[in-house]
């Protein structure tokens, strides 16, 4: 660990790693009422299941992405954090929110707006949260005069998330209305400012550990911020198709949403290159693994699997059915799961030194179980679409009577999830059992810009 104020970051991943296994519990369970019968229904029927299970993805991916950025960003400006009490306040706020939030949803407090169904004070209490975020992130950067490409495009991405989150504050008693704004912060948040985000952990990472060349990485970084711009916004038409506007929006949605994974590609290709070049040097190559995972899922599951279905002649099909499931499931996964994943995974041996650096067997099957898991259970998702696309679009079938048919597939869907849960603990586990030990190595002081001390860190 070069800086000492980067310890803030183990409590953020530790606190992710709760919530993940959390969230996967809650998914789980959602799966398994497909099935029937639910003994649980009076208690925890599908409703509350779903809430938490998609909550508490948001909750620790951005919990992960600030951990992951208090990281980096001392990393990239070679000065310790603005201010550590800051990032600690920030974490308990955080917390409280998440925990309060979650009761909430056991006894139906919740706007009922799909991802954003928090209450407003919980809202409230994430704006405040993502200010001094911001306040912290930037001031520690202003002060070491040191600004790297990698950076800025991260802070835009972390700024643009905090700016998109304020029209989820906004009430709308039009349910039409409610759905139209509400993807001013959804889509533009996973398919537009997070992708940000992630490619500047993905540069981070690469540069660190392919020995991809700096200057390379970093015009990467300029197209994917012009298409996020360009494509992400007005790709937002895709969600507009059914909801009632004017139908100009059904050929933007489609010319934009197509132009999406194209910066996808070119990051996917280049990390590949990148890791052939190193030939694995680095000695960290589960963390490689993880970084260049990340990149090739991306492309298939947001990329692919969203081109697949996001066509408006293909869309009005599909729009609502389990397909969504399947583009959404790998999506996530790959774009900000495993980029979370990565960042941990690199980050932890320098602030758990008993651990080795180039991984463990359990890290290495903790990566293939979740990989193998993710693309069954895709496939899970697919095929059941496709039977429910046809059974209810094209036959006529009630949605009970389809579900029904389909049920099989849920079996599928079961086993794939429970390897991918598996991954998921081994993961969790292998993070815990190793005790942090904070230390700082010795290039720290000569990294230090000058007239800077790398340590202590300034409260």
């Amino acid at each position: 660990m070069r800086y000492k104020s980067q310890s803030v970051a183990y409590w953020y991943f530790a606190v992710a790693m709760v919530l993940f296994g959390l969230q996967i519990v809650f998914g789980l369970l959602s799966a398994a009422k497909y099935l029937g019968p639910d003994p649980l229904i009076n208690i925890l029927p599908f409703d509350v299941t779903k809430v938490i299970h998609t909550n508490l993805l948001i909750v620790w991916v951005l919990t992960g992405f600030m951990g992951a950025t208090y990281w980096m960003v001392p990393d990239e400006s070679r000065t310790e954090l603005h201010s550590v009490k800051l990032a600690y306040v920030q974490l308990a706020l955080w917390v409280l929110m998440g925990v309060t939030a979650v009761v909430g949803y056991l006894f139906r407090y919740g706007t009922g707006n799909k991802l954003l169904e928090q209450p407003l004070p919980h809202k409230l209490i994430i704006v405040v949260v993502m200010l001094m975020f911001l306040y912290n992130v930037a001031m520690t950067i202003r002060k070491s005069g040191r600004f790297t490409t990698t950076e800025g495009v991260l802070l835009l991405g972390v700024a643009g998330a905090a700016v998109l989150f304020l029209p989820a504050l906004f009430e709308y008693k039009n349910y039409v209305v409610s759905i139209f704004y509400r993807w001013w912060t959804i889509h533009l948040w996973v398919e537009g400012v997070w992708e940000m985000i992630q490619g500047g952990f993905l540069a981070y990472l690469l540069i660190r550990l392919s020995g991809a060349d700096r200057e390379v990485m970093e015009k990467w970084l300029y197209v994917i911020v012009g298409l996020v711009f360009i494509a992400g916004i007005l790709g937002t038409a895709h969600h507009y198709y059914w909801v009632g506007v004017p139908s100009y929006w059904l050929p933007i949605g489609g010319l934009f949403s197509a132009l999406e994974p194209v910066a996808l590609i070119g990051m996917a290709v280049y990390a590949y290159s990148a890791m052939r070049r190193s030939g694995l040097a680095h000695p960290n190559t589960l963390a490689l693994h993880w970084t260049v995972g990340s990149a090739v899922f991306t492309l298939f599951g947001a990329g692919v699997l969203g081109l697949a279905h996001t066509w408006p002649q293909v869309n009005k099909w599909t729009h609502g059915t389990l397909i969504t499931a399947m583009h959404g499931h790998a999506a996530f996964y790959g774009a900000y799961a495993m980029i979370v994943l990565a960042m941990i995974t690199y980050a932890l041996p320098a602030m758990a030194p008993s651990r080795r650096e180039e991984g463990s067997p359990m890290g290495y099957w903790a990566f293939w179980l979740q990989v193998a898991g993710m693309f069954g259970m895709t496939l899970s998702f697919a095929t059941a679409g496709i039977g429910q696309v046809y059974l209810e679009r094209i036959l006529g079938l009630g949605y009970l009577d389809a579900q029904l048919k389909i049920q099989v597939h849920f079996l599928m869907l079961i086993a794939t999830a429970s390897l991918f849960a598996l991954g998921v603990a081994l993961f969790i586990i292998d993070f815990f059992r190793h005790a942090p030990r904070f230390e700082i190595t010795a290039d720290a002081e000569r990294d230090a810009p000058p007239g800077r001390v790398a340590s202590p860190a300034r409260a």
